[in-house]
């Protein structure tokens, strides 16, 4: 992304989904964050390591205080990058388990995907979550996302600088994409 760019400032809800504390979709969010941060674009790490957020029972869990937290937290964004781990061909159920917890809160947002698998052959695992979010919600998914396999993490840290800018064009895309909804919608 060239430096003299006018980076739009949205609000960008980054929600990190795994429960792992060696998550390379945490690094992901991380990563994200930092590139938000460099362009002095709002934004906020929502890590579900720190939430005890109860399962989706379709009743009493709606009440739970963490959830009315993070339903008001994702009411407040104008985009979302959901981070999660691949497991068995799909996002991870943290992933999903917010989603529905946190239900109309999602309506009409931009949402991008970074995505953390062990391998290659996961690489359309966002497409089922993310018809979902488009035909519950009227979500706007953007069509780039971003997925990174073991190969570009070591030590604890994101190394591969291929996925470091495709994470960089997902942010600018993603909240170019906001920007652009919410110039629309307050005109």
């Amino acid at each position: 992304m060239p430096e003299n760019t006018t980076f739009p400032h949205v609000h960008t809800l980054i929600a990190s989904c795994s429960l792992n504390p060696n998550s390379h979709s945490a690094l992901l969010a991380a990563e994200a964050r930092r590139v938000l941060e460099t362009h002095n674009a709002p934004a906020t790490l929502l890590d579900l390591r720190t939430f005890e957020l109860p399962l989706c029972d379709g009743d009493a869990a709606y009440a739970h205080p963490a959830v009315k937290t993070l339903s008001n937290t994702i009411l407040r964004a104008d985009a979302i990058l959901l981070a999660a781990p691949v497991y068995n061909f799909d996002l991870n159920a943290v992933a999903k388990n917010l989603i529905e917890l946190s239900g109309d809160a999602w309506a009409n947002k931009v949402v991008g995907f970074l995505c953390a698998a062990g391998g290659q052959n996961s690489y359309m695992s966002p497409i089922g979550l993310a018809n979902s979010l488009m035909f519950d919600f009227r979500c706007h998914i953007v069509p780039r996302f971003v997925y990174a396999n073991r190969e570009a993490f070591d030590q604890g840290a994101l190394v591969d600088e291929g996925i470091k800018g495709r994470v960089a064009a997902l942010v600018e895309a993603t909240t170019r994409l906001a920007q652009a909804l919410v110039s629309v919608n307050t005109a």
